[in-house]
């Protein structure tokens, strides 16, 4: 389309989700084997930094495959005609034709797309499919298409914990104190304690919690002997240990100290009972505090600050898979594939809820516009929204999320 403004393009390919422009075209072959050498290139670089890298970027690009189909397969199933099935975007790099759907990859391995026609009323359709447009659907059905994207990001996410807290365990209070480091010269290197120890008591007393553990080393007197029971392994050893004073005690104050950090904290076993109903439950949580975040994280207040670094507020920073993937190799070496997997269940929560804020292009846009063509129709007269009018909101919001890509981004290289 040599008549194609900017403004056009944003409505074709932003708000309407995809393109329609030159449908059959073929990639050329240094499109195609660039940008396949380019997908190779980016898992190669990945598994260098750390293979759980990989893990991550396949599972969120799963993740996305998912969200698109949920798209796809309602639409199809409620009589709208989808053109086009996408992961990535920009310029095609491989893509084949079934059953009147292009299939295939682009060039940006930054999301994908459905193509479901007519999803605005300034998109141009043929008169013989405007039967089968998005626009011309019943309000249920529009907004049965509309949210399944985020709706299967909550399904991968059920999927994903109930599978972890069934197979792995939950991650919670496990009874017993496991010892993560000892400094070196403190009076626990001395009496031989070794990290991955459990103390299961001292002096006696058992020790079932972290806070235990930290507030009877404490109230015990500098200088005093301590017996400790410790299992290593398959094998129970009783060491001695002679406290001193701590150093982060306040003046006048007596506090014993060790040497050790703690936690109580671990993987433990649950049922499949369980798993079924306190994974959905722990996922609850997780969509409080996703909308809380979110909220957090647009603020331009919150970012601005980020960047002059009067704002120290983790919770508050936007974040891209650049920072993303230096967590998953965190999360990877610490707790394997069952941390992982919990990784990308959160994830997913996090990206259903950010999809259906009601902001132009995202899903939850357009399902605000639905819900506002459903209050504004009356009887026997249906009400379409005028996208051309929208289209100054839909280009504000595309800034407000361009702009906290390209903070997030920078912090993540800049300020890690």
């Amino acid at each position: 389309m040599s008549n194609e403004t900017r403004f056009d393009r944003l409505a074709n390919e932003v708000v309407s989700g995809g393109t329609q422009r030159d449908p059959d075209a073929a990639p050329t072959p240094a499109m195609k084997y660039g940008g396949i050498a380019g997908w190779i290139l980016l898992f190669v670089l990945l598994w260098f930094h750390s293979p759980w890298d990989d893990v991550f970027v396949a599972g969120i690009l799963l993740s996305v495959v998912l969200h698109e189909f949920g798209h796809f397969y309602t639409a199809r199933k409620s009589g709208m005609k989808a053109t086009q099935f996408f992961v990535g975007f920009g310029p095609r790099v491989w893509s084949f034709h079934r059953n009147g759907v292009e299939y295939g990859l682009r060039v940006l391995p930054i999301g994908g797309f459905v193509k479901i026609i007519g999803m605005t009323n300034i998109d141009e359709i043929p008169a013989e499919d405007e039967g089968v447009t998005y626009r011309q659907a019943s309000f249920p059905r529009r907004m049965w298409v509309i949210t399944a994207g985020s709706v299967m990001h909550m399904i991968i996410a059920i999927v994903l914990i109930v599978g972890v807290y069934g197979i792995s365990g939950r991650f919670q209070e496990s009874g017993h104190v496991t010892i993560r480091s000892v400094s070196a010269g403190s009076p626990a290197a001395t009496a031989g304690l070794q990290p991955h120890d459990i103390v299961t008591a001292i002096d006696g007393v058992r020790m079932v919690t972290a806070e235990t553990f930290r507030n009877t080393l404490a109230a015990t007197a500098p200088k005093s002997t301590v017996h400790l029971d410790v299992l290593r392994g398959s094998s129970h050893v009783t060491l001695d240990a002679t406290l001193v004073q701590s150093p982060a005690a306040k003046p006048g104050e007596t506090r014993g100290f060790l040497g050790v950090t703690s936690d109580s904290f671990d993987r433990v076993k649950v049922g499949v009972g369980s798993a079924l109903v306190q994974g959905p439950k722990d996922l609850v949580v997780g969509v409080g505090r996703s909308v809380v975040g979110i909220l957090k994280v647009i603020n331009p207040v919150n970012v601005f600050g980020h960047l002059t670094g009067s704002n120290t507020d983790a919770t508050t920073r936007p974040g891209t898979i650049v920072g993303a993937t230096r967590v998953s190799k965190t999360v990877g070496n610490l707790d394997g594939w069952a941390g992982m997997l919990e990784f990308l269940a959160s994830l997913n929560v996090t990206l259903g809820v950010l999809n259906m804020f009601p902001l132009l292009p995202l899903d939850g846009g357009h399902a605000a516009v639905a819900i506002y063509e459903r209050v504004r129709s009356r009887k026997n007269k249906r009400y379409f929204a005028d996208f051309s009018k929208l289209m100054p909101v839909a280009a504000a919001c595309i800034m407000l999320l361009a702009f906290m890509f390209l903070t997030g981004m920078y912090l993540d290289i800049a300020k890690p």
